[in-house]
């Protein structure tokens, strides 16, 4: 055997090594899972500090001024609604990285995920 047919059949032979490598590696999809509960836990960390932040300054307020709990009632749903427009917020950048060509989202089409 000559050297230079040596060198294709070992060349030939890392390709196939390589190919049957690569059907053994991980999906990338599959570690989307785990992404997708990340940030089920962000939106709703968002959520709850925007109700929390409202009631503390709600009640803040409340103590300083000596009034009934109405600045607490404002303040609480004032909160509430900075913490849905986040989470929309969240939601709409979640959406945007899911179209980007790219991210694994044509993959997840194809799978039926």
């Amino acid at each position: 055997m000559t050297d230079p047919e040596q060198s294709k059949r070992l060349a030939e032979l890392d390709a196939r090594i390589a190919k049957l490598k690569g059907k053994d590696a991980p999906r990338p999809h599959q570690e989307e899972h785990y992404s997708q509960a990340q940030l089920a836990w962000r939106m709703v960390i968002e959520l709850v500090a925007g109700l929390l932040i409202g009631f503390g300054m709600g009640y803040g307020l409340d103590q300083l001024f000596g009034t009934i709990p109405i600045f607490l009632v404002i303040f609480t749903f004032l909160g509430l609604a900075a913490g849905v427009k986040t989470m929309m917020r969240s939601a709409e950048e979640i959406r945007r990285d899911a179209m980007t060509p790219g991210t694994g989202a044509e993959e997840r089409d194809k799978d039926g995920d």
